[in-house]
């Protein structure tokens, strides 16, 4: 959407396998170091994968304001995770909201929007095994007894912490949030799909500033046992997590999933200096597209609707492909899918493709889902911020075909956009560019 009102980043906030804030990120990061570990939330012994990147354990309660302590029962994992990522972005802005002065707020609710990226929230095991127990006929579940029986255990308002909705909407009372709301459904695109439509509310005047990101725990019985059942998630290296996520290397046998939050602070520039803000970065591309195969579990060879969502990107943001210096892909560690990924941007930058330093950085943060996008866009920020890109993890032997200019140590380079990829197993695709304003 083209008009005059640009938009750019003010703050932001990210909880990460790597730690509980945006520089723990970024510093582990430079320096290499992976959050992904043997699984601490539940007994993984049965699993073939027992791994996953989990963020440190904290008490939500002493995050949220004392008036809205009662409400934390009903937040899942998802939900406290995007409230920690959200009270960071602001702080890190500037903004003061209800959550932080009720009596000295610095923005207008009412102009202020929120997009998060969210996704199928699993059930806590320990909160409904008892009721899928007393729904069981001769071993069976039997969906009547559930609606007869098996409720029966539940508390009323039980599904409403699994809701995927319920992330901005926790968030959005805790700092007083009146303006558009939306909550997007996409899997690993989820964020940066957010992110582009709080974006685009902010451009055509619906609002002057927008909480958009994403977040997700996979680390759960069932979520992990759908990940191995299609066939995502590495069997190997339990023995050595640090090495068993390896994007675009030769010796990659899967994914690890984990769990995270990322949440950015947008507001329209004019607005921003109006009130003094230190402005981070600009966003300046979108795009989105599908990708179309069969197998659902798999991306389609060639990646065709990752390569529609990179041009469409660098046409809203008016660049040419020798512009773009750091490209944050996907990269899931499935040695399929990054193949057709890494042909899908060398498709769509060309021989820009040989400049553009790339960092993957699930072999660090394991796979977030709908947090992964939010984050990406983060680690380029500080990235441009400090000129300098990590290297990559566990990529010593590009995979054949992978033509990608992959760095095995870090590199110093002034950073003028960057391009952030995501896509997910039902077929979205998306992309951001982001500009340096530095």
């Amino acid at each position: 959407m083209k008009t005059d009102r640009q938009v750019v980043v003010t703050g932001i906030g990210a909880v990460s396998p790597l730690g509980m804030d945006v520089e723990s990120l970024w510093q582990g990061l430079l320096d290499g170091k992976s959050g992904i570990d043997t699984i601490k939330a539940f007994d993984p012994s049965g699993f073939t994968c027992k791994l996953a990147g989990e963020v440190g354990e904290f008490n939500i309660r002493k995050h949220v304001p004392k008036s809205f302590r009662k409400s934390t029962k009903l937040m899942c994992r998802d939900i406290e995770l995007s409230v920690l990522a959200a009270n960071e972005a602001f702080a890190s802005s500037g903004i003061v909201t209800k959550a932080t002065d009720p009596e000295n707020t610095t923005v207008d609710p009412t102009r202020m929007a929120i997009n998060f990226g969210a996704n199928v929230i699993c059930c806590n095991l320990e909160e409904i095994a008892p009721s899928i127990a007393k729904s069981s006929v001769d071993g069976k579940f039997d969906v009547k007894k559930w609606g007869t029986d098996g409720l029966e255990t539940l508390t009323p308002l039980w599904l409403l912490k699994y809701l995927p909705n319920m992330l901005a909407c926790h968030v959005g009372i805790i700092h007083d949030i009146r303006g558009p709301s939306n909550s997007i459904t996409c899997g690993e695109a989820g964020a940066h799909i957010a992110i582009a439509e709080a974006a685009q509310v902010i451009a055509r005047d619906d609002a002057d500033v927008a909480l958009a990101g994403g977040g997700e725990s996979k680390v759960n019985a069932l979520m992990m046992l759908r990940q191995r059942l299609n066939e995502r998630a590495t069997t190997e290296n339990n023995d050595n997590p640090e090495t068993a996520c390896r994007p675009f290397d030769a010796d990659a046998k899967g994914s690890v999933f984990g769990e995270g939050a990322g949440m950015l602070v947008l507001e329209e520039k004019g607005y921003a200096e109006k009130r003094g803000a230190k402005i981070l970065a600009e966003l300046v591309g979108f795009g989105e597209s599908n990708n179309i195969n069969n197998a659902f579990n798999r991306l389609e060879p060639g990646a065709k609707g990752t390569q529609f969502a990179i041009e469409m990107a660098l046409e809203d943001a008016g660049i040419t492909t020798d512009q773009i210096d750091l490209v944050i892909p996907h990269g899931t560690g499935i040695p399929q899918d990054d193949i057709a990924e890494a042909t899908a941007i060398r498709n769509a930058l060309g021989d820009a493709t040989d400049s553009a330093i790339v960092l993957p950085t699930k072999s660090m943060l394991s796979n977030t889902s709908a947090a992964a996008g939010a984050l990406d866009i983060i680690a380029a920020i500080k990235a441009m911020q400090t000129s300098t890109i990590p290297a990559a993890k566990n990529c010593e032997n590009k995979a054949a075909g992978c033509k990608l200019n992959i760095s095995q140590s870090k590199q110093q380079k002034e950073i003028r956009y960057a391009l952030c990829i995501s896509y997910t197993y039902g077929g979205q695709t998306a992309a951001v560019v982001v500009k340096n304003n530095y």
